[in-house]
């Protein structure tokens, strides 16, 4: 399952796990499009592509929490 991590780690900006918009890699560090696309799709913290990440339903948070634990450094 994975984590669904709140927030973008280059800048911070929130990424809900039910919104589109999120990019992650095979390890799941998360970035949001505008950092993805500066990025060249590219993770920089493994190399790996980043690619779009699933949303998952509000109705299975409860179920399935998404991360609360915010990774940016800023």
């Amino acid at each position: 399952m994975l984590e669904m991590r709140p927030d973008c780690e280059m800048c911070g900006v929130g990424l809900p796990a039910e919104a589109p918009g999120a990019f992650i890699c095979s390890f799941e560090c998360t970035f949001c499009a505008e950092c993805a696309e500066d990025l060249d799709d590219r993770c920089p913290n493994c190399g790996g592509e980043l690619v779009d990440r699933p949303t998952r339903a509000k109705a299975l948070h409860a179920k399935y929490p998404p991360s609360t634990e915010r990774k940016h450094k800023g």
